[in-house]
């Protein structure tokens, strides 16, 4: 017989969730998470003891996914898992960063705790509770995107396991996509919005976003550039694989007079003097390269909001949202409509595909598609066409209003139509 509990939290209140105890097929005691509801849990329980019971009798075959690892703790694989991902598991073999590999450990140990899960076996059948888990986060308002990283979270890790022969299914096999589509877009900020910050913001600020705009780094890339990294002979900036997105190091080109002033900027050290003025005391979010290029805050979203609010530039706007972010944006749109080809924006972006470059970075400008549709019509709209048209209307108006046209051309002509009477000598 199931025996049914709930567990308390640090404030010593009852978890909303029932949990169960019940004796598997193997003899021993387990520890399953049920519901909200006593009586839907104590029903869970009983199917599962009943399952269990009838494995243990011989009148159902053990679970497929059960072998010799299914008694594992999971703690134990998990701590397999991040190991090895912390030395291979990244793009092309690279190992994961810290902050990536603090957020699978986190995932994992929520898994864990929401499932009850004390050993590797535990994972066989977990579908539908997964599924119901992730449905308690979507009803909670978490966004699809948010939802999508919960689930891949032990996705990958049963993925990882069956290709290593700790599982012989993956349970969470049929595990549906959640929709990832952005409920907000970021647009581009116009010429005039682009100046207006700059104007407002300070000297050390304003650099760092002109290197934004004109470069398309993400905030942590600018974090990790050190001095060594500016070329100031081909004008550009040196990007290492170990701090890149795409984990690929390469070569961004930059305007020549910005390398000159980034050059100043740099054999004057402000960028590791702001760092010791503003950081001193606190931990910094993010690890500061020992020799910084620039100085980037802590929270380049909300230093940006006190600048935008300064230079009287909404954040939310009909074409979209304006954070740190949209400094890609619009270094992206800017790429496109100086004239570049597909393959020299895509280069340029640092994108996999032309598609992530056109369909999601690229923003159509009013202004153009006007330029554009008055192009089309000079070239349809000939002058020759245009005088017939006119020359057409002008005849057909004529023809409505002037008495005399019967008579211009002959009253016989209007002969069997209805209500004409021709005159009488």
């Amino acid at each position: 017989m199931a025996y049914l509990f709930r567990t308390q939290d640090k404030n010593g209140e009852d978890h909303p969730r029932w949990r169960f105890q019940y004796t598997d097929w193997q003899g021993r005691r387990r520890t399953g998470t049920g519901y909200t509801s006593k009586i839907e849990t104590e029903k869970r329980a009983a199917k599962i003891e009943l399952e269990h019971d009838e494995i243990r009798r011989g009148y159902r075959p053990p679970p497929k996914s059960w072998n010799k690892h299914a008694k594992r703790p999971f703690d134990e694989v998990k701590e397999e898992y991040c190991e090895w991902g912390e030395s291979v598991g990244g793009l092309g073999g690279r190992p994961w960063d810290k902050e990536h590999a603090a957020k699978r450990r986190s995932l994992l140990d929520w898994w864990r705790d929401r499932l009850g899960l004390e050993v590797l076996g535990d994972l066989d059948g977990v579908l539908p509770r997964a599924e119901e888990a992730l449905r308690e986060l979507q009803a909670a308002g978490r966004k699809g995107k948010t939802l999508q990283n919960y689930a891949s979270g032990l996705a990958t890790f049963c993925h990882w396991c069956v290709k290593r022969g700790y599982m012989a299914d993956d349970p969470l096999d049929g595990l549906a996509p959640f929709d990832t589509t952005p409920q907000t877009v970021r647009r581009a900020m116009t010429a005039d919005e682009i100046h207006r910050l700059l104007d407002v913001a300070p000297e050390y600020r304003r650099l760092l976003y002109e290197v934004a705009f004109c470069s398309g780094l993400r905030a942590n890339e600018l974090r990790a550039l050190q001095m060594d990294d500016l070329d100031t002979e081909r004008n550009g900036l040196h990007l290492d694989a170990s701090w890149t997105k795409n984990r690929k190091s390469g070569f961004q080109p930059l305007p020549a007079q910005l390398v000159k002033r980034m050059k100043a900027f740099r054999d004057a050290r402000t960028a590791a003097a702001l760092y010791r003025k503003f950081h001193r005391g606190h931990k910094p979010k993010a690890e500061v390269p020992s020799d910084p290029l620039l100085y980037v805050p802590r929270h380049t979203a909300r230093t940006l909001y006190k600048d935008l609010a300064a230079a009287g530039i909404p954040r939310l706007a009909p074409g979209g949202k304006i954070d740190f972010h949209a400094c890609r944006v619009v270094y992206i749109n800017s790429v496109l409509h100086a004239g570049a080809g597909l393959k020299e924006a895509q280069t340029l972006a640092r994108h996999a595909t032309p598609d992530l470059t056109l369909n999601v970075y690229g923003r159509a400008r009013e202004d153009q598609l006007l330029q554009v549709v008055e192009a089309v019509g000079r070239e349809i709209l000939s002058p020759e066409s245009t005088k017939k048209a006119q020359s057409a209307e002008l005849r057909k108006a004529a023809g409505t209003e002037s008495s005399c046209f019967p008579i211009a051309y002959g009253s016989d002509c209007l002969v069997g139509v209805r209500g004409f009477e021709p005159p009488t000598s």
